[in-house]
């Protein structure tokens, strides 16, 4: 295969990943509830519904405090995309050295946030979301693979 095709499927789906993640970020940014986001699996782990959480007296507040974790939460994912797409911007993940760290980056990443999701939230709506980005790491990884 052509190399500028190869280099472009190398740099392109992991600039689409950083893009991804900005956008999920904002989702639970700009959100006014976002834990409803992914109701049935907070549900699900907390073992009660929403209706009932916020009920009680001592829960009062408890709406505050969650919009705030998940609003740092969605800075925190955005920042995280920013910082991917830059990365690939300004490297263009040109050299061996660039590829391989941010591909090792996203593997640890990935590993991580498989393991949240399987082990504690497996009906999240957000596995098509992953798997769109496993998708992507892997075609990139493929590329760099054959770009040698």
């Amino acid at each position: 295969m052509n190399s500028k095709i190869l280099h472009n499927l190398i740099w392109m789906p992991v600039f689409l990943i950083g893009l991804l993640t900005i956008f999920l970020g904002l989702g639970w940014l700009l959100h006014p509830e976002p834990w409803i986001l992914d109701r049935l699996p907070n549900e699900i782990l907390l073992k009660i519904s929403f209706e009932e959480l916020f009920a009680a007296n001592i829960n009062a507040h408890l709406p505050d405090y969650l919009r705030v974790i998940y609003r740092f939460f969605g800075w925190w994912v955005v920042s995280i995309g920013l910082l991917v797409v830059i990365y690939v911007y300004v490297t263009r993940m040109g050299t061996d050295t660039a590829r391989n760290s941010i591909l090792v980056a996203i593997f640890i990443v990935l590993a991580g946030v498989y393991l949240l999701i399987f082990r504690f939230i497996p009906k999240t709506p957000f596995l098509y979301g992953i798997f769109s980005i496993t998708a992507l790491y892997l075609l990139s990884l493929w590329a760099s693979r054959q770009i040698r």
